[in-house]
């Protein structure tokens, strides 16, 4: 990567309007996940941040939450739980069914993936409405481990799902 300028996030988030419905404005990221110096950047960024936190292993829902999570916890040299809708893990797991605007979701994630007393970071591409991230949060509590934070790339502040996640602190790199 090339050290001349350097390089801001933000250059890399398309704004697609009314998707996936009229009147929203959608925080595309896949042109900084087609950019090899921006994605490296980012998850510098995201190490950066969290690096004055205790943390043991990372969890994420799927999917673009794997996509931060997975180069995240390689570069802090520990492990990643991902967190998964039923039916997709094989093995023994945890189940956290969770209230939706319509209706009702489930998550899930293997009982051997996150221990009692373990220091957890929570990681996704986008902090919305926060129903998501809070669904993992009860779940690893349920576990008996620490959440020792909430880290996602985009932050929409104004839709305020981080009242959802008191009393994690909730990190990002971009704010909206």
């Amino acid at each position: 990567m090339s050290n001349d300028a350097p390089i801001n996030l933000n250059d890399f988030i398309r704004d697609v309007q009314d998707f996936p419905k009229p009147g929203i404005t959608f925080k595309d990221i896949t042109p900084l996940l087609l950019s090899s110096p921006a994605f490296e950047e980012c998850i510098n960024q995201m190490a950066e941040k969290v690096s004055d936190l205790e943390i043991d292993v990372i969890a994420a829902a799927e999917a673009r939450g794997f996509l931060f999570a997975a180069p995240l916890a390689l570069k802090l040299g520990i492990g990643m739980v991902p967190i998964r809708k039923p039916g997709k893990l094989p093995h023994d797991k945890h189940s956290y069914s969770y209230e939706l605007e319509y209706g009702t979701d489930t998550l899930e994630m293997h009982v051997d993936g996150i221990s009692k007393g373990q220091n957890v970071l929570i990681v996704d591409d986008l902090l919305a409405t926060g129903g998501t991230v809070e669904a993992c949060c009860r779940m690893i509590e349920k576990c008996e481990a620490n959440i020792t934070g909430c880290l996602f790339l985009i932050h929409l502040a104004f839709l305020d799902g981080a009242k959802k996640l008191d009393p994690y602190p909730v990190i990002s790199l971009l704010d909206y």
